[in-house]
């Protein structure tokens, strides 16, 4: 074995490193990220309308039950009108002073067998209180 090898041999067929300007991977990288950003987007969306939809409302509902009444029923309205007007009364001091007055004014069409008609004053506190409503 000789002691003075030397290594450096100089190769003429291989040549330096050259940079290549190769983006595929930012592409990659990029739309990936996008995608995602997507898919997330959609799936909130998703999210807030399912949720937006399934959701119930309870003041929404008894106020289109309150609308809907037949008043010519002045004993069936009386009640569900003291059942459903209960969850606006404490929306503020006024509504509740409304409320209490109205259910003055229906207690003469409850708790009997046979009664008449609301008077013109009756309905005009039931619109009245309708139209205090906020839903």
């Amino acid at each position: 074995m000789e002691a003075n090898q030397s290594f450096d041999i100089p190769l003429h067929d291989i040549k330096n490193i050259v940079d290549v300007d190769e983006y595929s991977l930012y592409y990659l990288l990029g739309g990936s990220f996008l995608a995602l950003l997507l898919l997330s987007a959609l799936a909130y969306l998703l999210y807030v309308w399912l949720n937006k939809k399934a959701k119930f409302n309870l003041r929404k509902e008894n106020y289109k039950a309150l609308n809907s009444l037949d008043l010519r029923d002045a004993k069936k309205s009386a009640y569900a009108i003291t059942f459903y007007g209960a969850t606006f009364k404490d929306d503020s001091p006024r509504h509740h002073e409304m409320y209490l007055n109205l259910t003055e004014r229906l207690e003469v069409y409850k708790y009997k067998k046979e009664v008449g008609a609301f008077d013109d004053e009756t309905i005009g506190y039931i619109e009245l209180y309708k139209g205090m409503i906020d839903v």
